[in-house]
């Protein structure tokens, strides 16, 4: 009743750490271009011998920093400007496709130069999926901070809110930020989604010294997910992550569990932050490629795969005991079988 085991290429299993590291570099260029912005702005000015100590100071620092990358700090530094929700990268204008649908809908019409910066976004998540969920937005760096906040706090004793919607309201919410955003004339989702909050948040913090209303409501979602649900904002109300959910519906690049090394131990289904069923074969278009159940799978059995469903359910784990105990109700009656006269 052996089976032959499957072995998935070795660096699948340290994807997530990659992915950590992108998450922070993420982050830390959302904290750090605001400082280069005032830095550019103190250089225009020729104000040198205006700025206060603690300006100065600033000066200092990002000069130094930006020296050993340009000569003209005035001019190079427009070469990346702009956050998650909108961007210019060396020449490569780069936009969240809901800053593009947003606009569509506040505008009643359609900005084709906008909206094609939404087009590598738009061809990235038709192949990888909902991956800029997973790997690049700056509010999941922080929301799996909190997740591993929340089960500190579970493990001393206190209770952690792990309640269960519908995923379909995130489709609601998506829908009703369009419709009022094309009532109102503004871009109303933009102040609904984390990515673009924490972009805009930043930015106050740093380059003007305050925070604006969005930090309140981000702050509000850190606690639905500590109180209410387990990352409850991201599985039941984000517009953006609907939206990237529904363009990656068909991804070509999605995770499958290797049966035959599958053990039934379940652990890809507790690490899984989105309440999928990994186990059960059960990835949907809502997962985000994170490989978190790539990682913490003792037997090696999730790989990647390309096709653009999931496999279809294979039962249970071949070495897993539900598994040997069908294969031997199978055979027994074969067994028994064979010794009667």
């Amino acid at each position: 009743m052996s089976s032959s085991r499957h072995i998935p290429f070795f660096l699948w299993r340290h994807l997530n750490k990659l992915r950590w590291i992108v998450l922070s570099i993420v982050f830390a260029m959302l904290v750090l271009l605001p400082f280069l912005h005032v830095y550019q702005t103190y250089r225009a000015a020729h104000a040198y011998d205006l700025l206060s100590p603690s300006e100065r100071q600033l000066y200092d620092v990002m000069e130094a920093l930006s020296a050993p990358f340009t000569d003209d700090p005035t001019e190079d530094l427009d070469a990346v400007k702009g956050n998650t929700w909108s961007g210019t990268f060396w020449g490569l204008k780069l936009s969240d496709p809901l800053a593009a649908l947003g606009q569509a809908a506040a505008g009643h019409t359609l900005y084709w130069p906008f909206l094609l910066t939404a087009f590598i976004p738009i061809a990235v998540t038709a192949v990888f999926g909902r991956i800029f969920c997973g790997w690049l937005c700056p509010a999941t760096f922080l929301y799996e901070l909190n997740t591993n906040f929340a089960a500190w706090l579970s493990w001393a004793g206190l209770k952690i809110g792990d309640r269960h919607f519908d995923k379909r309201l995130k489709y609601a919410v998506l829908g009703l930020g369009l419709v009022l955003s094309a009532v109102s004339g503004s871009v109303m989702v933009a102040a609904v989604y984390p990515p673009a909050i924490i972009g805009r948040e930043i930015y106050y913090a740093i380059a003007l010294g305050g925070f604006g209303a969005g930090t309140v409501f981000f702050v509000g979602t850190l606690l639905f997910d500590l109180l209410v649900a387990r990352r409850g904002f991201c599985r039941y109300l984000c517009p953006g992550g609907a939206l990237y959910s529904l363009i990656g519906r068909y991804r070509v690049v999605r995770i499958r569990r290797i049966v035959e090394n599958c053990n039934d131990c379940a652990k890809c289904n507790a690490v899984c932050e989105f309440d999928l069923d990994p186990l059960r074969d059960g990835f949907g278009q809502e997962c985000n490629n994170c490989t978190a159940c790539i990682a913490v799978c003792p037997t090696d059995a999730m790989t990647f795969t390309l096709r653009p469903t999931d496999h279809p359910a294979q039962g249970p784990g071949h070495l897993g005991r539900r598994y040997r105990d069908e294969q031997e109700a199978e055979h027994e009656p074969l067994a028994n079988g064979n010794g009667v006269a």
